[in-house]
């Protein structure tokens, strides 16, 4: 599989469609499998559905003020922050039956990420928390009680991607986001199950999470580190407008 570091933190719209494009090519047997591992730039990925709320545009007023980049992503699910102190982790793979993969591919990323995050000496747990935002049945959280780690996915004919965010730092600041974008949505959740990586691991670093994720993905597949070709840019300008806010 390829290995692909790169980011595009002077859009976060960009840094989407560049998955988006990834997903498009690897379906079409264009590009190899991949595994694309980046930090991303302040970011408050929302999913269609957020689009059909009353509070939507609201919402990505409040993101703005907070400092994040309001987007709409290309997985589902609902509104879910990210920035500097995190990492997006993703693999895009090529699929036949797409839908019959779709819990093991949940499943598989979930034990994954949980065992490399357990090895920096986090108790960690897979399951939804109760009062989550952007609630799924394979977050990864610290004890059942803080969200680490969410996930989604999006797929295609003849392929799919998995995406992931870590949440290594900055906790009170993605706190401070998500409260002000879900009340502007109407959704009800829990404010303390937002957090990070830090509050339970004091002094973790953003590289011993890039080192340990990575470590646990080399353990069954084979990674040769790449670059985003400019095929997969250009046709990630081109989707780059779905993906902007507003759409």
């Amino acid at each position: 599989m390829y290995l692909l570091r790169d980011s595009f933190p002077e859009s976060s719209a960009l840094d989407v469609a560049v998955s988006h494009a990834l997903l498009t090519r690897v379906a079409r047997g264009e590009v190899e499998p991949t595994v694309r591992l980046y930090r991303p730039a302040p970011t408050l990925a929302f999913g269609r559905l957020d689009a059909l709320r009353p509070g939507f545009a609201e919402a990505g007023d409040a993101a703005r003020d907070a400092g994040f980049a309001p987007i709409v992503r290309l997985a589902g699910g609902h509104a879910a922050a990210y920035h500097e102190q995190s990492l997006i982790y993703e693999e895009i793979v090529a699929q036949r039956d797409v839908t019959a993969g779709l819990h093991d591919r949940f499943r598989d990323a979930a034990d994954l990420l949980a065992g490399a995050l357990a090895g920096l000496g986090v108790e960690t747990q897979v399951g939804e928390i109760p009062g989550e935002y952007c609630p799924g049945s394979y977050t990864v959280s610290a004890a059942g009680r803080l969200k680490l780690v969410g996930s989604a996915q999006r797929a295609v004919r003849g392929g799919a991607l998995l995406s992931a965010f870590i949440l290594v730092g900055g906790g009170d600041r993605l706190r401070a986001a998500l409260f002000d974008v879900y009340r502007a949505l109407e959704i009800a959740w829990r404010p303390a199950t937002a957090g990070a990586l830090e509050d339970v691991a004091p002094g973790v670093t953003m590289a011993a999470v890039e080192e340990a994720v990575l470590a646990a993905r080399g353990e069954d597949a084979e990674l040769s580190p790449a670059s985003v070709d400019p095929a997969t840019l250009a046709l990630a300008r081109t989707l780059e407008v779905r993906h902007r806010w507003p759409v």
